[in-house]
C-alpha cells in the first residue's frame, strides 16, 4: 500500500487535509511500552500549524486521540490507531485547482492518477498536513528509542542562503533538547536571525523559500542494516521521501564526497576508550549499508512552499488554453521550519523498524 511503511513496524497514514480527520495505524510495537502523553504532545507541538509566527495562520491543536492499541497509557501489543480531527479548514480557497492545477503541487498528477473524484482540498492526501500523524508514530518511536539509549535530533541547517553550523562529531542528547526548545531549531543563534530575514523577505514578496534539515541518530550500535538494496540509507531514504516537500537526501559528506579524493573522504579507524571508532564521520555512520557505531548523520533538502501569492502560469484543462492563477489561503513561507520534527519522526520510525526486524530491540 502506497501510504504504508515498514516491515516489522508498519505505519499506515490515512486521511485528507480538509477531511474529518487524519490519522495513523501503527503495528509492531511490543506490548507493555509506556507512552508519555505529555512528551508526545510537546513533540507534536513543534510542527503544529499556528504555533510559529513564521508559519501558516491555520491553527490546529493536533492532539491525537487513541482509538486502539493503548490502554491506560501502555501499549497492548495490538495495532495502535490514532486520529487528529481537523477543525480550522477553509476549503473554498482550493476551488478550481483540478481545472487549473497549481505548479509544483500534486493537482495535475493526482488528476492523472485518480481522476476527478480525488479530494484535493488543502492538497488532500498529498498535503504536509499528513505529517501530523507521521509525528504521532515517530514521536512514540523517539520516546521508546531514548529508553534504549538511542537519540534522534535535528536542526534547521539552512534557509535560502542562511546556514547553521553542522552537528559536532558526537552530538549529545542535551544538544538535541536545547535545539528543539528554540523557536527556530538552530545550533547557532546568529544563523536564526539570518534565517528569519530570508523568510520575511520571501513572505513580503508574496514568495517562499526552501531550506535543509540535518538529522543525527546517536547510540545505535554497529552491525545494524544490510548491504545492497536493504541498507540503512535505503530504509531511511524510503520514509524520508514520503515526507511532502523532501527533494533530496544525503548521508555524511553526501554530494561533497564527489569532489573529494579518497585520502580526504576515508574515515580513519582509531581506538577510543578501548573501542573501535572513526576519527571523523564523512561516511555518516553507515558503511556498506550497515552502521559502524558512529552517529548516523544525514541531511534532507526541503523545496520552497509551492503555494505562493505571486501570479503563476498554468493550463486551463477544460478550455485547453494557457491560464494564470493566484493562490489564496494560508501557507508557510518556509516549510522547512516546521519540518524539523517531521524528519526526526521519519528517522525514528525507520530505525525502530530495523531494530525490531533484526531482533535488536531490547
Amino acid at each position: 500500500m502506497s501510504s504504508e511503511f515498514g516491515k516489522a513496524l508498519k505505519v499506515q497514514i490515512f486521511g485528507e487535509s480538509h477531511g474529518k480527520a487524519i490519522g495513523c495505524v501503527i503495528d509492531g510495537f511490543p506490548a507493555g511500552e509506556t507512552i508519555d502523553s505529555d512528551a508526545l504532545y510537546a513533540f507534536m507541538a513543534r510542527r503544529r500549524p499556528g504555533g510559529n509566527s513564521l508559519g501558516t495562520a491555520r491553527n490546529e491543536a493536533d492532539r491525537p486521540v487513541f482509538l486502539s492499541g493503548v490502554r491506560n497509557g501502555v501499549t497492548d501489543g495490538f495495532p495502535i490507531c490514532a486520529i487528529i480531527e481537523n477543525s480550522d479548514t477553509k476549503s473554498g480557497d482550493y476551488t478550481g485547482f483540478l481545472r487549473t492545477p497549481r505548479p509544483s503541487h500534486a493537482d495535475y498528477t493526482a488528476l492523472l492518477r485518480y481522476g476527478k473524484s480525488v479530494d484535493m482540498r488543502g492538497s488532500g492526501h498529498f498535503s504536509g498536513r499528513l505529517t501530523a500523524p507521521l509525528c504521532i508514530a515517530g514521536g512514540i518511536a523517539k520516546e521508546l528509542l531514548s529508553r534504549r539509549g538511542i537519540y534522534v535530533g535535528a536542526h534547521l541547517k539552512s534557509v535560502g542562503c542562511a546556514e547553521d553550523v553542522n552537528f559536532p562529531l558526537h552530538p549529545t542528547k542535551e544538544l538535541f533538547e536545547s535545539v528543539a526548545a528554540k523557536p527556530l531549531a538552530v545550533i547557532d543563534e546568529g544563523a536564526a536571525d539570518e534565517m528569519r530575514a530570508e523568510i520575511e523577505s520571501a513572505r513580503a514578496e508574496g514568495d517562499s523559500v526552501g531550506g535543509s534539515i540535518e538529522c543525527a541518530i546517536t547510540g545505535l550500535p554497529g552491525g545494524v542494516g544490510s548491504p545492497m538494496f536493504d541498507g540503512v540509507e535505503n530504509r531511511l531514504a524510503a520514509v524520508l521521501f514520503g515526507v511532502p516537500a523532501v527533494k533530496g537526501v544525503e548521508f555524511g559528506a553526501g554530494f561533497n564526497a564527489s569532489r573529494m579524493r579518497g585520502s580526504e573522504h576515508n574515515d580513519p579507524y582509531i581506538l577510543s576508550c578501548g573501542r573501535v571508532a572513526a576519527e571523523k564521520n564523512d561516511a555518516g555512520g553507515i558503511v556498506g549499508g550497515i552502521t559502524n557505531g558512529m552517529p548516523i548523520v544525514f541531511r534532507a533538502a526541503i523545496k520552497p512552499t509551492p503555494s505562493i501569492a505571486k501570479a503563476q502560469r498554468t493550463v486551463d484543462l477544460e478550455a485547453m488554453t494557457d491560464a494564470e492563477i493566484e493562490i489564496k489561503g494560508r501557507h508557510d513561507p518556509c516549510i522547512a521550519v516546521r519540518a524539523v520534527p517531521v524528519i526526526e519522526a521519519a528517522a525514528a520510525i525507520a530505525i525502530s523498524d530495523l531494530l525490531l526486524e533484526e531482533k535488536k530491540w531490547n
